[in-house]
């Protein structure tokens, strides 16, 4: 995933980091573009209309993101691999279509447990494949009769239960750097929280910040002034999803669409040098709480 986990985990028994490393072995295997005979490279290598069996953990991802898509009306889009891979974040940097004609994700069809390409579109789950992870750790440990720790994957985090002096899992929302905002602390009990910023990943090119985070409808990085969105959802893997789409829909219609879902979520704008904070009134009411 191109990234780092850490897990603390109260009186994990011996074997709870290698159960932790089979289970990323495993979705990295289905579900990173990095690696060539990953599941989702060879889904992507089919000719269009070739129908293809996927793993349950990948069709539940791909489900997912499809969901997300219609939900965001396109701004979260699963299948945005040629647009990524053109901007330089994905590997074969610099080749593929920056654009599509139509909403890629409209070009994958799924069928049970199969699914196809019905063009030339490629499926990159950047977006939304670290939250899986981070769920399905947690769901592995719950199984083990493990119910309290705080697993944090790439950023993506998920606490559950209590710390052993019996205090809640509390940890301060990631912010951009050089802005002057306030912490957010959050205590994670059941709960996950993920963030997206344009900071994560970019490249300066011409002066100007080119985020890892590309709009569908332009298929470009984004152009506003979103710094950061942070989304509290019991899962991560759609609060991974719901920070990327409100990143892309920008202040005005991100914060609309999050309201009207009921989603806690925290947005900083920059303002030349400064920044300014917006809540959601879901999010405001659990504080308050």
């Amino acid at each position: 995933m191109g990234t780092s986990w850490s897990a603390r985990i109260v009186d994990a028994p011996a074997d709870c980091a290698a159960l932790i490393e089979t289970i990323l072995a495993r979705i990295i295997a289905q579900m990173s573009n990095w690696e060539a005979d990953s599941d989702i490279s060879r889904f992507n290598r089919l000719p269009p209309g070739q129908w293809m069996t996927l793993p349950d953990e990948m069709m539940t991802v791909l489900r997912a993101g499809l969901d997300m898509a219609r939900l965001s009306g396109g701004a979260f889009d699963p299948a945005i691999g040629h647009m990524v891979a053109h901007w330089g974040f994905g590997p074969g940097s610099g080749a593929g279509t920056p654009a599509a004609a139509s909403p890629p994700w409209q070009a994958i069809e799924v069928d049970g447990s199969r699914a196809r390409r019905l063009a030339d579109v490629t499926l990159d789950f950047s977006g939304i494949a670290k939250g899986h992870a981070v769920d399905a750790v947690a769901q592995a440990l719950k199984a083990r009769s493990l119910h309290h720790f705080l697993i944090e994957i790439g950023g993506e985090l998920h606490g559950a239960g209590v710390r052993p002096d019996l205090q809640p899992w509390w940890v301060d929302a990631d912010s951009p750097p050089g802005l002057s905002i306030p912490t957010l602390r959050i205590a994670l009990c059941g709960l996950s929280v993920a963030t997206s910023g344009d900071y994560r990943r970019f490249r300066m090119e011409g002066g100007q910040r080119l985020s890892h985070s590309i709009d569908p409808a332009t298929g470009a990085p984004i152009a506003h002034d979103v710094a950061a969105v942070t989304v509290l959802h019991e899962s991560a893997m759609l609060a991974d999803a719901w920070a990327t789409a409100v990143t892309v829909l920008g202040h005005d219609r991100g914060m609309a669409l999050a309201t009207r879902h009921g989603l806690a979520i925290r947005l900083v704008r920059r303002e030349g040098d400064r920044a300014r904070e917006y809540m959601t009134p879901a999010l405001a009411a659990m504080l308050d709480g």
